[in-house]
């Protein structure tokens, strides 16, 4: 199944908008049990911005009223392939100290970019430091690190939609996907 658009490309879907939320009710009742004090969500923009306010909202129903901020780090640019550094191009704003903070990202990847937060979160005083992906790609990590909470696992192709793009296209999309090129 795929959606359609230009340039000869379509959209295989991975995971449906209908799958996607009803993971996300799940992951949020799953947060909410581990009884966080204090919560902070920082997101890390930009591909985790549609997962966040969805995931926000979750544990809005699941009983939790978490601060939130944001964090932008990047180590793509406009590619497909990580430079292998990170760097802060936005930091976040509250105070961390003696909190409990939960980090969300889009993809778990090298796990360089979520390494790198939880370091700052941590050395800046947080009590504890949670971190929820949407997808996680087993078998590319450089950073010694695994994320509390995972959506889904993430097979080995170069994803998009739902917040995650190629070279700023396809955030838009309601579901993760892969663009795969028509041979007509």
């Amino acid at each position: 199944m795929g959606v359609k658009k230009d340039q000869g490309e379509r959209i295989e879907v991975i995971y449906s908008a209908a799958l996607i939320r009803e993971r996300i009710d799940r992951l949020a009742q799953e947060i909410a049990s581990r009884d966080m004090r204090n919560l902070l969500v920082i997101s890390i923009l930009k591909g985790s911005f549609i997962f966040a306010a969805d995931l926000i909202r979750a544990l809005h129903v699941a009983g939790l009223s978490p601060q939130v901020d944001f964090m932008t780090l990047s180590s793509y640019g406009a590619g497909e392939k990580s430079s292998g550094q990170v760097t802060v191009a936005r930091d976040f704003d509250l105070d961390v100290t003696d909190r409990d903070v939960l980090l969300v990202d889009d993809i778990l990847e090298s796990g360089r970019t979520l390494a790198f937060a939880r370091e700052t979160i941590s050395g800046r005083g947080a009590d504890r430091v949670f971190s929820c992906v949407l997808l996680d790609k087993r078998g590319h990590r450089v950073a010694e690190i695994d994320a509390d909470f995972v959506a889904f696992d993430c097979p080995n192709v170069f994803v998009v939609g739902y917040g995650m793009d190629a070279g700023y296209r396809f955030r838009e999309l309601p579901f993760v996907g892969r663009v795969v090129q028509d041979d007509g």
